[in-house]
């Protein structure tokens, strides 16, 4: 029988990779194996742009971001949805256009896919339980949508939380971070090679698992099913990351003459200091 020692190190081991996993990863320069690592081959998908959607030619899908081939025209930080597969949709931005290639940086955060109550429970549980009560200062309306008709970087405020765990499948505990979740299943980032079909198990955390079954996998993007209804609001039982203000692309992506990230402050991203004093105000309705 493994010793406690033994069996402690290993989850620590888990967890220090775990974290790593929401972690910025150090731009390359030029070509490498790791920006070739991820290349995909006759790898189709849709996207949404302007509300209408068109096919794409994926050719590259990993680190935070996706290079894709499309004949649709968009500007420079545009918003666009990529879907992947069943639960499998990313918000991004346009990074930079060439030639009918596009380059999409992923939005930072978890997504949630639930209610505005829902998440206001998530996110209220979640301050209280690892942040504390944030009230200082003016909250602007944290669930008001962006004028359509306003300027661009205008749009509605986000959190900023990562959510990360364990994926155990065949034997395996592979870090990652969480790209969306729903009750039915979630779209998880991972380094390592998860086969299509398996059974597996997210831990969230030491008390949060959830079973699953592998739906698809393309690049370090993998779909989960869940077997059973997942009530989102379980998360706040578990500790998520602030996201970065500043996130480092990966290589394929640095076309782009600009530095700063479309996910920046510049683009409303809410703080934890302004989603306490909103749910104040929402949770008493």
């Amino acid at each position: 029988m493994e010793s406690k020692m033994n069996i402690r190190s290993r989850i620590d081991r888990v967890s220090q990779e775990a974290r790593a996993a929401t972690q910025p990863r150090e731009p390359t320069r030029g070509n490498s194996r790791r920006g070739d690592r991820h290349r995909l081959v006759e790898e189709k998908a849709r996207v949404t742009h302007n509300g209408q959607d068109h096919d794409a030619e994926l050719i590259n899908v990993s680190g935070g971001g996706a290079m894709i081939a499309a004949s649709f025209e968009a500007d420079l930080w545009d918003k666009v949805d990529l879907h992947l597969g069943e639960d499998g949709t990313i918000e991004c931005a346009v990074r930079w256009v060439s030639g009918g290639r596009l380059g999409l940086e992923f939005a930072h955060e978890t997504q949630l896919d639930c209610s505005a109550e829902q998440q206001a429970v998530l996110l209220r549980g979640v301050i209280n339980k690892t942040y504390g009560a944030a009230r200082s200062g003016h909250a602007p309306a944290a669930v008001k949508k962006a004028d359509e008709a306003g300027d661009k970087s205008q749009r509605a405020k986000r959190h900023p939380l990562i959510w990360s765990g364990v994926l155990h499948v065949n034997g395996y505990d592979a870090p990652i971070r969480v790209r969306n979740i729903s009750a039915t299943g979630a779209m998880v980032q991972t380094s390592s090679k998860v086969p299509v079909g398996a059974e597996a198990v997210l831990e969230l955390s030491e008390t949060l698992t959830v079973s699953a079954t592998v739906g698809w996998a393309v690049g370090d993007q993998v779909g989960l099913r869940f077997h059973t209804p997942f009530d989102v609001t379980q998360l706040s039982r578990s500790t998520p990351e602030v996201a970065p203000q500043r996130w480092e692309r990966p290589s394929y992506l640095n076309k782009a003459a600009e530095t700063a990230s479309p996910w920046d402050p510049k683009w409303q991203r809410i703080s934890m200091s302004e989603i306490g004093q909103e749910l104040d105000g929402f949770l008493k309705r």
